[in-house]
């Protein structure tokens, strides 16, 4: 079983009716997010909107959150996250808000309350770095950008 981390949430004034981030399945990795628009707002076929989210939190020295696309907004309505996934980093304390793209072929309507995107915990490692002349063969050495094929 897991330890739970504790984190620190408070809502945003006006956004007390919007659920705070919830897992939808016992065994999900990332929470939902809400809307937290006035009513609705139109996302415009190719349009980047900066949408809300109603809440600001407190994670403890080591973590970050990530924000993440819902893949059934992906697939669905072409519906995306520019800066995917965007850092929340443990020394913010400003309202979250996702930066949407709509990719899909129509105008996409965003009703206050509809879940927009996950939210995913993470412990992050401080390094620190070693400068070397040499680093260590391997057998890829500096091969990428597709060097194993298409």
């Amino acid at each position: 079983m897991s330890t739970k981390v504790k984190v620190l949430i408070k809502q945003v004034p006006g956004s007390e009716d919007l659920p705070l981030p919830q897992y939808m399945t016992k065994q999900s990795a990332g929470m939902d997010l809400y809307a937290s628009v006035e009513t609705r707002e139109i996302l415009k076929k190719g349009q980047i909107k900066l949408i809300p989210t109603g809440i600001k939190i407190q994670l403890p020295k080591g973590y970050e959150a990530q924000i993440r696309p819902r893949s059934g907004l992906a697939l669905k309505y072409g519906i995306s996250l520019v800066n995917t996934p965007g850092t929340i980093d443990a020394d913010y304390r400003g309202e979250i808000k996702v930066i949407m793209i709509n990719f899909g072929d129509e105008d996409f309507i965003i009703q206050r309350g509809d879940r927009i995107a996950q939210m995913v915990i993470n412990k992050i490692e401080e390094i620190e770095w070693i400068p070397v002349d040499e680093l260590e063969s391997s057998e890829r050495k500096d091969g990428g950008f597709g060097h194993t094929g298409i």
